[in-house]
């Protein structure tokens, strides 16, 4: 099985040229995408490389858990405009009866707050306030990382007020803690990164060469 590694965009060339010092003189293919340069390698020894970036930019930022939010709008590898905070939402079951219902409507009020919280601010950060902005509108973002909550992130994107987002690419990172302004300023640059395959030479050896 593959491994993953993430590394930043600036660093890449000089990863690919470590990966050649390891595994010998290799064979490359290059595609060009929407979101940067595919990588493709097989070294001498068998070793292969899927290398994907993600250059999309701007970059939107979008993090839900239920202890709270993170939405940012970043331009390269900069955050330009944030807005972190924390919220809560029940998690744990109450006892039976007319308590687990007051609970369970309870907690469902907390979660749509915080729905509605990170819904407000999205559109403020990364639409300007403009529900249906040009495509090509300054600070608009070109693509989406999101982390968290996979529920709440799927209703946070589902809201109306945001459907200028939908069909973005996206690059999901559900592994994230609680969003603080660290989870932020990680998710955005492992956001950014080159997300690479690395198969090794015992794993690789049934795998095509590439070209």
């Amino acid at each position: 099985m593959a491994r993953v590694i993430e590394v930043d965009p600036d660093r890449f060339d000089r990863w690919l040229a470590g990966f050649g010092e390891r595994h010998g003189p290799y064979d490359a293919t290059r595609e060009d995408t929407a979101g940067g340069v595919v990588v493709r390698a097989r070294a001498a020894d068998g070793a292969a490389v899927v290398a994907t970036p993600f250059g999309h930019d701007p970059l939107g930022v979008v993090l839900v858990r239920r202890g709270g939010y993170a939405v940012g709008l970043a331009v390269g590898s900069r955050l330009t405009a944030t807005k972190v905070s924390t919220r809560h939402v029940q998690s744990r079951t109450a006892a039976g009866g007319w308590s687990q219902q007051r609970f369970a409507r309870r907690r469902g009020k907390q979660a749509d707050e915080l729905v509605g919280a990170v819904v407000t601010h999205a559109r403020r950060i990364l639409l300007g306030d403009d529900e249906s902005p040009r495509k090509d509108a300054d600070g608009v973002p070109k693509g989406l990382v999101v982390g968290g909550d996979r529920a709440l992130v799927r209703e946070v994107l589902g809201a109306p007020a945001l459907r200028a987002l939908r069909g973005l690419p996206m690059r999901e990172l559900y592994d994230l803690g609680d969003p603080r302004r660290d989870v932020l300023e990680s998710a955005l640059r492992r956001g950014r990164a080159y997300r690479i395959e690395l198969t090794e030479p015992d794993e690789a050896e049934a795998a095509p060469t590439p070209g």
